[in-house]
């Protein structure tokens, strides 16, 4: 039977710890796991760990942290074994390209503003990716998004790349056009009752307001997290207030409902 490691605070302690439980005489769960089956996990722990920053409590994040940590440790153990990377290539590839890719740190380039940052890394990855000097002499816009991203993150990712190709609205002022239209659009498409372009029309409005969103230079998901908390805590509130008044909620009018909504505000 393994032995656990003595010093859990250290980086060895917990590489040893996922090598034991993927080992001849570890967990039989953690043995069968491949990149394929371990996907899930990762995009869960990423969601869970913005909801932990939202939360804004230390220890929360703090778990939260190791459990993304571990699904890295996990990835690469398992490359580890099949012996085409390991944990230290991660971390040697990572290290590399953040020095490569922070010139005005490590290099001789000037970059005073966070815009600046931005516009150095893009033309840096898009130059990496082409294999070339220059991202300039890039002909084609590669939108190279995860297609496992949230809509509205995508959403604004799209409209990020083509901002770098001179292909987007000034400012916000001149994104409201374009959501007026795609609302009025939607209006006919449900009074017409066409349900196909009932969907169109709503994903239009949605990716136009994700780019209202990109130049206010507001996240649009975590806005959208937001208001979903907000809507629960109000609504679990509005339950409680009708609960202690003694009314049953299901024989509750639309008019007493609106009443209890606007007290749990």
């Amino acid at each position: 039977m393994p032995k656990a490691p003595e010093n859990l605070r250290e980086f060895a302690g917990l590489l040893k710890v996922v090598e034991f439980l993927r080992g001849p005489d570890g967990c039989p769960w953690d043995k069968e796991q491949t990149h394929q089956t371990l996907t899930r996990y990762a995009i869960e722990e990423a969601f869970e760990l913005s909801e932990a920053i939202d939360s804004g409590l230390d220890a929360e994040i703090r778990d939260e942290l190791g459990d993304v940590l571990l699904q890295v440790v996990l990835h690469s153990e398992i490359a580890r074994q099949e012996r085409r990377f390991d944990i230290y290539d991660v971390i040697e590839a990572i290290g590399s390209k953040m020095v490569r890719r922070h010139p005005h740190v490590f290099g001789d380039v000037v970059a005073k503003t966070s815009g600046e940052v931005l516009s150095n890394w893009a033309e840096i990855k898009a130059a990496e990716k082409a294999g070339k000097a220059s991202a300039a002499k890039k002909a084609v816009l590669s939108f190279d998004i995860p297609v496992g991203l949230p809509a509205l993150i995508r959403s604004q990712k799209i409209g990020e790349k083509t901002k770098k190709v001179n292909f987007d609205w000034t400012d916000a002022k001149a994104c409201w056009p374009k959501i007026d239209e795609e609302l009025s659009e939607l209006k006919t498409a449900m009074a017409e009752g066409r349900a196909e372009e009932i969907e169109s029309e709503l994903g239009d409005l949605l990716f136009s307001v994700a780019q209202l969103a990109r130049h206010l230079n507001v996240d649009s998901e975590q806005a959208l997290r937001k208001t979903n908390q907000r809507f629960e805590k109000r609504f679990e509130k509005m339950q409680t207030l009708v609960a202690a008044d003694g009314l049953d909620w299901a024989k509750l009018s639309d008019a007493d409902k609106e009443k209890y909504w606007k007290r749990a505000k």
